[in-house]
């Protein structure tokens, strides 16, 4: 019974069993503090014992320094405990357990851009890049302040929710009556925007965001539960009630239908579009800074180009659930989070950004509106 407790930044923590009759030690352990990472590629780096896995470690003092290939490695090396988790027979509940908590992020966002394009029929593609502002805020209230967790939390949500109105008000407002294209082109303008000014202003280096609080692993008999995991897929699971319960029982609620609809017969019914727009766009936004908060609680960096495929993959889920579906964006969430699991586990992590694309040039040939998603037909 051979196990490695790995554990990164006191965040990410996964824990591998698996049998081998040739050996009945303990092979490796990593227990790393915050801001002590690993100095070398794991590649080539000399084996340990008999697995096959290759591995280095260091301790770096200019951790803040290091580049996106360092976590490029490090996502490597959690591929490489989930694929000999996978000779165990708890292997599925562990992979599992992590394609649910990265689903229910990709659902957090899906949430946004389904609640922007069903109300102004707009792709927001901003809207990953207001997750790297509010990952940055996080950094900077923790790490440059001094102040705690909860003071970040809140100043994430806070900031990503004025970020999401100030844009639709700068960007989208005077737009309002432009083709879509133009809308598009706009979101692109703003998403580069936004990277490049974050890399001008704080450098293309990861920032390590300190922890929001300490992980713990839970066991049911044999099977592990990360807090990290169960906090995740909660608070998106609430996320996604409370915003039905909002678009379908509330006032505002009705208004943003309206808006849905006809934005003219609302108008002319006395609904103000605008204002209207402008609230979609914070609630859109607040989640964002939600999924902020819990995207980095398992990865505890923050990027310029952090956002980029982030937003990518939850327009993919939205799509794949039936975009201006609720329940569709959390459906497709959980199910790109899931296949990225199942790629990796079979030794093709390399892969799994091509097979999340892959999902969306099928689901746009074979089903285009998704699988909660429902045909409109449009009068001409």
């Amino acid at each position: 019974d051979v196990g490695v407790d790995f554990s990164l930044f006191n965040k990410l923590n996964i824990t591998a069993d698996w049998y081998r009759k040739e050996t009945k030690d303990i092979l490796m352990k990593l227990d790393m503090p915050l801001g002590i990472g690993l100095n070398a590629p794991y590649q080539n780096a000399g084996k340990v014992r008999n697995t096959g896995w290759e591995v280095s470690v260091g301790y770096n003092n200019q951790w803040r320094d290091f580049s996106f290939g360092v976590q490029a490695n490090l996502s490597d090396v959690k591929n490489e405990i989930l694929d000999m988790r996978g000779k165990t027979s708890t292997s599925g509940v562990l992979r599992n357990q992590e394609g649910y908590s990265i689903g229910s992020i990709y659902a957090l966002m899906a949430l946004g851009y389904t609640m922007v394009y069903g109300i102004a029929k707009m792709l927001n593609f901003a809207h990953g890049d207001v997750i790297m502002v509010g990952a940055y805020m996080s950094w900077f209230v923790m790490n440059q302040l001094g102040l705690g967790p909860v003071t970040a939390v809140c100043a994430t949500i806070i900031t990503c929710t004025l970020l999401g109105v100030v844009i639709e008000k700068i960007a989208y407002t005077p737009l309002r009556n432009a083709p879509r294209i133009s809308l598009l082109i706009t979101a692109i303008g703003v998403s580069f925007f936004l990277e490049y000014t974050a890399e001008l202003i704080l450098g293309s280096g990861a920032k390590v965001i300190p922890a929001y609080y300490t992980n713990q692993t839970f066991r049911i008999g044999s099977v592990p539960l990360g807090l990290t995991s169960i906090i995740t897929l909660l608070v998106t699971v609430l996320s996604m009630l409370v915003l039905t319960f909002l678009v379908q029982k509330t006032k505002l609620g009705k208004a943003m239908r309206a808006v849905s609809e006809d934005m003219d017969a609302a108008r002319l019914m006395g609904i103000n579009v605008n204002s209207t727009i402008s609230f979609t766009f914070a609630v859109g936004s607040a989640l964002a800074g939600i999924g902020s908060v819990l995207y980095c609680c398992s990865y505890p960096q923050a990027t310029p180009t952090m956002g980029s495929m982030l937003g990518l993959k939850a327009f993919v889920a939205a799509v794949l659930g039936g975009i201006g579906s609720i329940p569709g964006a959390m459906v497709g969430g959980i199910v790109i989070g899931l296949c990225e699991c199942f790629v990796s586990a079979i030794g093709l992590s390399a892969w799994k950004d091509a097979v999340t694309f892959a999902i969306l040039i099928i689901v746009l040939l074979f089903k285009p509106t998704g699988f909660l998603g429902r045909k409109v037909q449009e009068k001409v």
